[in-house]
């Protein structure tokens, strides 16, 4: 083969290998643009004194690194640390135990019940965290909620202690993120072939045998990103612990690092912290991800 025909498959092979590449190119240029510019602004707000002085004059006093010291020094920083992953952890596992179990039913009922079951999922991952939050609200309520008297302990405050009040936002929480859950699972449960499960059972294997070797590694990359995004939401949660709690609840010894930021940062007028904490916040939950999306990625290579 001569050279310039050579050069002419190369270029041939290289154009048709670089399409995919072209292809998604404006969507990274957005996705880029728009993430990219307010990342620069927070990182380059994190290393600025940026009160409500800087803030009517549109200029912030660079101060270094200052204010990640401070928020590495302070105390309820580690301890609101401390509370938010174990808070991530406790919702995480509820909700993907809890959808598994629910996926795994709707395979078993008739088809009527499985679409009344979708449906009252969809309700109720349709309804808006604030509207939620009020009716979890007027259920738990010491002086007329349902719950106390459906249970009747009379005037129970749900909120006296900070375990029951973080206990509500967890049982708000995974209530109203199971069914994504549930949905996502169902439908990777839909794609396990039928004769594997009949093969497995023939040779013998319970139920509990076959779902750890035929459906779990079928479905394992669909946990793992459901696992990877609920670390995210859970992680940086805010709504429903400071609607839920109340403003005048909250403090130190109940802050989830959602409600720690908006606290530092706006409450108290001190945004170059609050950005401080928010890229703290970000390098975090990209190590508590870091696994999951590894295991992604080996999953990916193996199939």
């Amino acid at each position: 083969m001569n050279p310039a025909r050579r050069r002419r498959l190369a270029w041939s092979h290289l154009g048709r290998g670089s399409v995919p590449y072209l292809l998604i190119l404006p969507v990274l240029a957005t996705v880029g643009t728009i993430l990219g510019y307010p990342l620069y602004k927070v990182v380059t707000l994190s290393f600025q004194r940026y009160g409500l002085p800087e803030l009517i004059q549109h200029a912030g006093h660079w101060i270094g690194g200052a204010n990640y010291g401070s928020v590495l020094h302070d105390s309820v920083f580690w301890d609101t640390l401390v509370r938010t992953v174990v808070f991530t952890v406790a919702n995480v596992g509820l909700t993907i135990g809890i959808g598994m179990l629910l996926a795994l039913l709707l395979t078993k009922v008739s088809p009527w019940l499985r679409v009344s079951l979708t449906l009252g999922l969809v309700l109720v991952w349709s309804v808006p965290a604030v509207v939620a939050v009020q009716i979890w609200y007027w259920m738990t309520n010491f002086q007329n909620g349902v719950v106390n008297y459906i249970l009747g302990a009379g005037q129970h405050d749900w909120y006296a202690s900070t375990f029951s009040q973080l206990g509500l936002v967890t049982t708000l929480i995974v209530w109203g993120a199971t069914p994504f859950v549930v949905i996502t699972l169902y439908a990777g449960l839909a794609q396990v072939p039928q004769e594997l499960l009949d093969a497995a059972s023939i040779d013998g294997a319970g139920g509990a045998r076959v779902f750890r070797d035929v459906t779990f590694p079928i479905l394992k990359p669909i946990l793992l990103i459901l696992t990877s995004l609920s670390i995210i939401w859970d992680f940086g949660v805010f709504t429903q612990p400071y609607l839920l709690i109340g403003r005048e609840h909250l403090d130190s010894s109940n802050y989830l690092m959602g409600v720690y930021v908006f606290i530092k940062g706006y409450s108290e007028s001190d945004f170059g912290r609050g950005a401080a904490i928010s890229i703290l916040m970000l390098l975090i939950v990209a190590v508590l991800s870091v696994f999951y999306v590894r295991k992604m990625v080996r999953t990916e290579e193996v199939q």
